[in-house]
């Protein structure tokens, strides 16, 4: 049986929900937008967590953590996590950010480079080319309707107030449309090894994620088959029974180690 155990932690005026799993080096996982641990990693996470100790995060308005009064965005994000890790005395982690997750992981590792000592970036993006014209597209026109059901429900499972879905989902496409190409100098500056990895289905250009191999100074790159998501077994890709997930985790397994 792995040790589990649950809380919640008061940083930057936020009450901010995280789970530990297993023992051992500390990974951190942070979910996608929209999502929740379960959402994102509930196919990987016990997998991680016989050789290490996970701690998996979730965000402002976000599954159990409840929203406050202040814009999202993937700095602020950092800043939290970061927060969070020196409440759990935890000095120095490893960091799987999956999505708008991998986003606030690359942050993590520009203003805190001495917590960070891996970190696996699951389809991140740091340029608005860096996606597909027809994400940006339909983002604009996007709705809550237009929210994958299984995401809604397992935001109403969880969350304190499941009338704040709307406020959730308003906050993460307000952060994505305004989102402003970040510096090509600032992925650069990021020394801790990385993981990249996308799926040749991916809302990421896979042109992208090879500009992110080039720029960042200690890269590995992976393009695994799939849409988004599927690499881990997210739950709306519909591959919870499928071994890619599992080939994933050696994977990243091998990188850590």
């Amino acid at each position: 049986m792995q040790d589990s155990s649950s809380g919640y932690a008061s940083v930057n005026g936020l009450k901010m929900y995280y789970e530990i799993h297993g023992k051992g080096a500390p990974l951190v996982l942070i979910h996608g937008g929209g999502s929740t641990i379960q959402t994102s990693f509930g196919r990987v996470l016990h997998s991680f967590a016989k050789e290490r100790q996970v701690i998996a995060v979730e965000l402002q308005g976000h599954g159990h953590t409840p929203d406050i009064n202040r814009p999202e965005t993937f700095e602020q994000d950092a800043d939290d996590v970061a927060a969070l890790l020196k409440y759990l005395k935890i000095e120095n982690a490893d960091f799987f950010g999956f999505s708008n997750g991998g986003n606030t992981t690359m942050q993590i590792a520009i203003r805190y480079p001495n917590l960070v000592r891996k970190i696996i970036l699951g389809s991140a993006f740091f340029k608005r080319d860096g996606m597909y014209p027809h994400f940006w597209e339909s983002l604009n026109h996007s709705r809550l309707k237009d929210m994958p059901q299984l995401l809604k429900d397992a935001y109403k499972k969880v969350a304190p107030d499941s009338n704040d879905l709307s406020k959730m989902y308003e906050r993460d496409k307000k952060r994505m449309v305004e989102f402003k190409d970040w510096k090509a100098e600032d992925i650069h500056s990021i020394n801790a090894p990385a993981l990249i990895i996308i799926g040749d289905e991916d809302m990421v250009r896979p042109e992208h994620a090879v500009e992110m191999f080039r720029l960042l100074p200690h890269a590995r790159l992976s393009i695994l088959p799939g849409i988004h998501g599927a690499y881990i077994g997210e739950l709306t890709t519909g591959m919870e029974c499928s071994k890619i997930p599992d080939f994933t985790v050696s994977i990243i397994e091998e990188f850590l180690n």
